[in-house]
């Protein structure tokens, strides 16, 4: 399977949180919550995701080809590669827990083949293939 996402791809990462300090039994004590932009990206992705969901989940290995389109901002020419952040790793996990969650797969260590490349872009969003292997 394989489909494009138009939109402007979220910049905006699974390292986004906010630090939450408060006092429990006179102890200080830190906890981290998704930031609301975080929370935002993520719902932004899985509206965008859900209409490509498989009907039943892949159930053996997959190779997972995306290639995030971020648009340009004049400076860069479609088709150039991006160099600067977001990092692709980070990107990939935002992207991945949405798939699991709409069941693309079983379980997301069944991606076992990853290509991930970042480009500038006239058309931004986000291309996906997934297939058996």
């Amino acid at each position: 399977m394989q489909f494009f996402l138009p939109m402007h791809p979220p910049t905006v990462t699974h390292h986004d949180k906010q630090l939450r300090a408060y006092l429990k039994d006179g102890r200080p004590r830190a906890v981290l919550h998704d930031s609301p932009e975080l929370k935002d990206a993520r719902a932004k992705l899985h509206a965008a995701l859900a209409p490509h969901a498989p009907a039943a989940p892949y159930t053996g290995p997959v190779r997972l080809l995306v290639k995030w389109l971020f648009p340009s901002d004049g400076r860069h020419r479609d088709g150039e590669w991006k160099t600067t952040k977001p990092d692709t790793d980070n990107l990939q996990k935002a992207l991945k827990d949405q798939m699991t969650a709409l069941h693309f797969w079983k379980d997301d260590a069944q991606v076992t083949s990853e290509i991930c490349e970042k480009f500038w872009a006239d058309t931004p969003g986000i291309f996906i293939r997934v297939e058996e292997l």
